[in-house]
């Protein structure tokens, strides 16, 4: 699947026409090194076979057991909501996000790793029931590519945002933020957010050209940037781990 491709041409990743695999250049848009030393090929493969909602809700849920376990005896069952809820230590300790968090122990980057943790069985469920909902529109709308891109952006802003209002102002109702958060609602706002900004554009060129609306296709670059924000955001549950 990863194979490298020496000879031939490859669809250039950022403007998607044909260069040779050995280009120095794109002679269309000027790219240096069109062919990504062989890898292009690859990489559209990568994210046309990459199971997004699949590997989202098989990442949320090893993190849910593995908080489960590590809380051990301190297991909450409070409710409906607090159901098999793992305790605020484990919660700390894997990468939950909010002012404490951020502003009070300095642990920026769980505005990545936030994202991927939950507070109970219900909560859980709901978000992955959303992820596998959204998840499939929005790759097939933008690609796997700019879907991970968009999902992740949507949890950095969501949690920085949260966390920020948290410090400011922090018991405020509403406006107040969260002194410790976690959960897949701020990524999947953002699926949902850049779904609602396609619909409406879309909408204004039917309108405009009276023709149906089409997003242009995914670039290698998406693809890069992709799994650059996958492995980043491995390395802040990594370092929620290991940085105490």
């Amino acid at each position: 699947m990863l194979g490298r491709q020496r000879t031939g041409s490859v669809v250039c990743p950022s403007c998607g026409n044909l260069v040779g695999v050995n280009d120095e250049r794109c002679f269309t848009c000027g790219r240096w090194n069109p062919g990504l030393w062989g890898f292009t090929p690859a990489l559209r493969r990568l994210g046309a076979d990459f199971g997004f909602a699949e590997t989202v809700t098989a990442g949320c849920v090893l993190l849910y057991v593995l908080m489960l376990l590590y809380s051990g005896s301190r297991i909450r069952m409070n409710g409906i909501l607090g159901f098999l809820a793992p305790d605020q230590f484990a919660m700390l300790v894997f990468g939950a996000s909010g002012a404490v968090p951020v502003f009070g122990y300095g642990r920026w980057w769980t505005v990545l790793s936030a994202g991927w943790l939950h507070a109970g069985l219900l909560h859980i469920l709901f978000n992955m029931m959303w992820v596998r909902q959204l998840g499939p529109a929005s790759v097939e709308l933008f690609g796997t590519g700019r879907t991970i891109i968009i999902y992740t952006v949507g949890s950095v802003v969501g949690f920085f945002m949260s966390s920020l209002m948290g410090y400011l102002l922090g018991g405020v109702p509403i406006l107040g933020g969260s002194m410790l958060t976690l959960g897949a609602s701020a990524p999947i706002f953002g699926l949902l957010g850049a779904m609602v900004h396609y619909g409406r554009q879309a909408s204004s060129i039917v309108i405009a050209a009276d023709e149906p609306a089409r997003v242009r296709p995914e670039r290698g670059n998406h693809l890069i940037v992709a799994f650059a924000c996958l492995v980043a955001t491995v390395a802040s549950i990594v370092a929620s781990f290991v940085i105490r």
